[in-house]
């Protein structure tokens, strides 16, 4: 319950800091000079293909620049966000609801990875001590998540997807993910909710996975967002970003092989898996569907995350997609 009510007063104190900078508009670029645009990146392997973009010179091709402002945590992230200190950010969605539980303050304009029946972005892990070979072993036993974030919404919904009741769910709350890496492995965790890369370093050390987002993708995802008053004042820039993404994404899927490298050097895989982890197929142009979003708010409000629905209207924009 500590960590719950942290998490909302931490979300309140970015939604006091938006109120105060929404009349903070985006400066306009000078005459003659490529619009600039400020992205928070978590060191996370849904960011790649904007690494990939900066590396092969896809945003000056596309009558742009970019900044790609390194974070190590998803608070830190968004309170760059809330103070205008950055422009957009690779979130998840629910990050974006909560942002807009007062009024519109940012917009959800592509997918960054999703899961598909041939790639996972999370996975349920059994330590290698435990007795779980089986997904109905896992009624329960306590899944050590973060508490409030994609994290906890995924455990619920790919457990429910599998016939649990809530009942028979069980979670703890291990909010650090190396902490809940480091219980898993010796044991203290039972099992746990990790994301790749890191599932496949703990199956390395002997962790199992008893069941990923392959079986139900619909429920797993990450967004590229952009503030509101970015959108609507730099339109085209944010057109130019999400044209180079759909570059390198292109890129990325026709020769995995060749980013290996990159991935460790922009610390989006440990070192130890240099070699070992191969470069996934990367989602091509889309935004969530209405009904991932629905579905979303719903597990949020029956939390009490959220106090009353945000709407998929005024959250994603699919307008900015190539083509579009």
């Amino acid at each position: 319950m500590k960590e719950r009510v942290f998490f909302i007063s931490t979300w309140a104190v970015i939604l006091i800091l938006g109120t105060i900078m929404s009349g903070c508009a985006p400066a306009a670029a000078p005459a003659g000079e490529a619009p600039k645009l400020r992205l928070a990146v978590l060191p996370v392997l849904d960011t790649l293909p904007m690494y990939v973009a900066e590396e092969e010179g896809l945003f000056a091709r596309n009558g742009l620049e970019v900044e790609l402002i390194p974070v190590a945590s998803a608070p830190e992230r968004d309170q760059l966000i809330a103070a205008g200190q950055a422009d957009g950010m690779m979130n998840e969605a629910l990050s974006t609801a909560y942002i807009n539980r007062e009024g519109v303050g940012a917009q959800v304009v592509r997918y960054a990875r999703a899961a598909s029946p041939e790639n996972a972005l999370f996975s349920i892990l059994a330590s290698k001590g435990s007795t779980i070979e089986s997904i109905e072993d896992l009624k329960g036993v306590e899944i050590g998540i973060s508490q409030g974030t994609v994290i906890e919404y995924l455990t619920d919904r790919l457990l429910q997807a599998e016939g649990f009741s809530d009942a028979e769910i069980a979670t703890i709350a291990v909010p650090k993910i190396d902490e809940r890496m480091n219980l898993l492995e010796t044991g203290s965790l039972s099992a746990a909710m990790l994301p790749e890369p890191l599932t496949t370093l703990a199956r390395i050390n002997g962790a199992r996975v008893i069941l990923d987002d392959t079986r139900h993708p619909e429920y797993s995802f990450s967004t590229i967002t952009f503030r509101k008053p970015v959108i609507d004042q730099q339109p085209e820039a944010v057109r130019a970003f999400l044209k180079a993404i759909e570059q390198a994404v292109e890129l990325i899927n026709a020769n995995p092989e060749k980013y290996e490298d990159l991935m460790v050097k922009k610390q989006v895989v440990p070192p130890p898996l240099q070699g070992k982890f191969k470069v996934p197929q990367f989602v091509t142009a889309g935004v969530p569907t209405e009904a991932q979003w629905d579905d979303m708010i719903a597990w949020a409000l029956e939390k009490g995350l959220l106090e009353k629905p945000v709407s998929y209207a005024s959250s994603v924009n699919a307008s900015f997609l190539p083509g579009k």
